[in-house]
């Protein structure tokens, strides 16, 4: 699952997004209101986590804007304030769950499963191509029916590329998605990923575009 993250304080932001791919998501920053409205109204995301006091656009803004194109995607508001009237305000613009900071990543985890869990009848909870499947609530694949065990990683670059089934995606747009931002991938990291990922799930799934990337075609069989 595709979490977007709009937090301008880079620790906090980077801090969120470490844990949550440590859980088998996939995190996405965007530093500033603008950033954030524009990443959200087009692209595919399972949630948003939403900080109010954002440079450019506030974000009970990029809230509202959200809501008014018909962005419908669970927003946990964060902020550094406690007052009942912004809370009220937040939840009025269109937020599911609000958090004050500081807070427990344990706890900001637990509210995020639940927001899922509750909208999960009405969003993809799944991504497939051919006999393959990912399940993005457990966090697992089948392929044919036939449990297939991978790693975080692995699960974060297949996720990633399904997400973008069809197109190519560089080496480094997935080192940049996959790895945590205090991590240095070899060189070779990721064509190291995609071999094992080859030898679980067949050597037809993952086509190399040489000099381009990576992809999962549409029709894959």
């Amino acid at each position: 699952m595709r979490i977007l993250i709009v937090e301008d304080e880079a620790r906090i932001a980077d801090l969120i997004a470490d844990v949550l791919q440590s859980e088998g998501y996939i995190a996405e920053i965007a530093s500033d209101g603008e950033d954030g409205w524009e990443k959200g109204g087009t692209e595919s995301y399972s949630a948003a986590i939403l900080d109010i006091g954002l440079p450019r656009m506030d974000g009970i803004s990029v809230l509202r804007n959200w809501r008014k194109e018909g962005v419908n995607f669970p927003v946990m508001l964060l902020s550094a304030k406690s007052s009942w009237n912004e809370r009220v305000e937040g939840i009025d613009a269109g937020a599911d769950d609000y958090m004050v900071k500081p807070f427990q990543m344990e706890e900001l985890l637990a509210r995020l499963r639940a927001l899922l869990r509750r909208t999960s009848t009405q969003k993809m909870t799944a991504l497939s191509v051919g006999g393959l499947q990912l399940d993005l609530l457990q966090m697992r694949i089948t392929l044919e029916g036939r449990r297939i065990k991978v790693t975080p990683l692995e699960f974060r670059l297949l996720s990633y590329l399904l997400h973008h089934k069809g197109e190519v995606v560089a080496q480094s747009v997935l080192a940049e998605n996959i790895y945590f931002r205090d991590q240095e991938p070899d060189s070779n990291a990721i064509e190291v990923l995609i071999g094992r990922l080859r030898r679980k799930l067949g050597s037809d799934l993952i086509e190399t575009k040489r000099g381009f990337g990576y992809v999962i075609a549409e029709a894959k069989v």
